[in-house]
């Protein structure tokens, strides 16, 4: 299972599109609010998550995603998301964060010396914790790390994330049928 987690001022592009492009890759996603199930955006779009955090069951884990924008600030002060990126990251589970939220990965250490990309603000917090940035790309991954610089990158970091679980293969064919055209396919 796919969780993706939303808190109240979560960039909209960069839950929406994870959301829809894996789900039309047929891929089981579950959206989480954090802490309540009715969450903003950060630009007035009011959205029902599926489940709350309390109710989020890890052993189904698949994969995390963690939108930017200001919301990450909700995430970052939830100690249960937290120890559920920490959790994740341990037993190497794919974790996606775009723009703003690698700061979440840096933060525990789990950059360090790894390839990531941020939202240009964010990469002072991420090089402090040892990220080597990634300047030329948009999207990026570290073996089990994917990353994505901001709003503008969110549908190809969406393919990213539906590649890195599913292979090229699942990807292309969404990318095929929403007409994408600029998306790198490498897994490297």
């Amino acid at each position: 299972m796919v969780y993706l987690l939303l808190a109240d001022g979560f960039e909209d592009i960069e839950a929406v599109a994870p959301i829809d492009i894996l789900r039309r890759a047929g891929i089981p996603l579950t959206t989480v609010g954090v802490p309540e199930r009715r969450v903003a955006s950060s630009h007035g779009l009011v959205v029902e998550a599926d489940i709350v955090l309390e109710e989020l069951d890890a052993a189904d884990l698949e994969m995390l995603v963690l939108p930017g924008g200001p919301g990450r600030e909700g995430l970052r002060q939830s100690p249960r998301v937290s120890a559920l990126i920490r959790d994740a990251a341990r037993d190497g589970k794919l974790i996606g964060a775009i723009c703003g939220a690698p700061e979440l990965l840096a933060e525990q250490g789990l950059l360090n010396g790894r390839r990531a990309v941020c939202f240009p603000d964010s990469e002072e917090i991420l090089i402090r914790h040892g990220a080597r940035i990634e300047r030329d790309r948009q999207v990026t991954h570290d073996k089990n790390l994917i990353t994505a610089r901001a709003a503008g990158c969110a549908v190809e970091f969406a393919l990213k994330l539906v590649a890195m679980l599913r292979g090229w293969p699942a990807a292309e064919s969404v990318r095929a049928a929403i007409y994408f055209e600029n998306t790198e396919k490498t897994l490297t």
